[in-house]
């Protein structure tokens, strides 16, 4: 069962839908069928966004693998 993103085109509210097959698609404010589906923030990416720097990875042992040194196949 999706959830989509809807966004009003007769009062302008933005709600969240779960979506079934018997599911009557309406505004909750203002019950207007006229509704246009919006993109969902996990299917966009961000361009503003800065992606975390890599870092190097350190001496064995420093990744907190709970065997121990060497226990993680990295090294």
């Amino acid at each position: 069962m999706p959830i989509y993103e809807y966004a009003c085109e007769e009062c302008g509210t933005e709600f969240e839908l779960l979506v079934r097959a018997d599911t009557k698609l309406e505004c909750p404010t203002c019950q207007s069928t006229q509704l246009e589906k919006q993109l969902s923030v996990f299917a966009t990416a961000d361009a503003s966004a800065q992606a975390a720097p890599t870092l190097p990875m350190g001496p064995c042992g420093s990744c907190g693998h709970p065997d121990g040194p060497g226990a993680c196949g990295i090294h």
